[in-house]
């Protein structure tokens, strides 16, 4: 009776999961009319959407942002990355900005949508503070230069609590506080999520499904093998972690947003 119930309840679960995959694109068409105020009389296309995805180092593309990067173009979306660093701590910056390439072509985002920033300011270095007005600068002049309309990345505790990471979400919070963003612009960030969920898979969908969120990008088997590959392309972080990584972190197969909040009110940067 137990080993029964217990089936029923594995089956049940990996029942749910496959009405999730069936009902993610639908759901995340109407995540994006609502996130971006698009009308509900008509059908959301690429043209309505604008997206640059800001991160701190090559990898971070495919590592944290995959599945999203993934659902926007083929939704035929204008998806922009602007990366602050050239992920140079162990002084490989120029091999890694060509893998950082490779990755993105992997994903679907043309080199010319590609922006690296080489400062001495932002090093790749976990015990560096970034100069929070600096890449908000950087931020808001890629907004204003390509009219986007929708940025993604980190949260406060940046995934990994890499310190590069969380001082672009402070970045983000500073610009949402100045007024200087175009009125159409929201700003996501990537929910971090803890240990156990983390590394579960497409296990943790559910999870994903059922709490209060922005918006979730999804991606199954096909979307998994993307960004695979798109990982492969790193081959200087290929470690034995980044293949454990790859195999079980969540966040190869599903990305859930939350909204960044504008206005002067928000400001809260320690």
């Amino acid at each position: 009776m137990y080993v029964h119930l217990v089936l029923f309840v594995v089956f049940s679960y990996l029942v749910w999961i496959k009405c999730i995959y069936d009902r993610q694109w639908h759901a995340l068409k109407n995540s994006l009319k609502r996130t971006l105020n698009v009308s509900s009389e008509r059908e959301i296309d690429g043209a309505d959407v604008r997206a640059l995805v800001v991160t701190a180092h090559p990898d971070d593309e495919c590592m944290f942002f995959a599945p999203t990067i993934i659902r926007l173009v083929e939704l035929n979306a204008s998806v922009h990355l602007l990366c602050l660093s050239e992920g140079n701590y162990y002084h490989q910056g120029a091999q890694r900005r060509e893998e950082l390439l490779s990755s993105c072509a992997v994903l679907g985002i043309p080199s010319f949508r590609v922006t690296i920033i080489d400062h001495k300011k932002l090093p790749d270095d976990p015990k560096a503070e970034w100069s929070v007005s600096l890449v908000s600068s950087a931020v808001l002049k890629h907004i204003t230069a390509h009219s986007i309309n929708m940025v993604l990345t980190f949260d406060g505790r940046g995934v990994s609590g890499h310190a590069n990471h969380v001082a672009i979400y402070k970045a983000v919070r500073l610009l949402a506080s100045t007024g200087e963003l175009p009125k159409e612009c929201v700003l996501l960030s990537l929910e971090t999520v803890g240990l156990l969920r983390k590394y579960i898979s497409f296990l943790d969908l559910p999870f994903s499904w059922l709490l209060p969120l922005q918006l979730r990008c999804v991606v199954g088997s096909k979307g998994y093998k993307q960004a695979k590959a798109a990982m492969l392309c790193h081959r200087t972080q290929l470690l034995w972690f980044r293949y454990l990584y790859i195999t079980f972190s969540r966040y190869m197969f599903a990305n859930t947003f939350q909204i960044i909040p504008q206005g002067p009110k928000n400001l809260k940067i320690y």
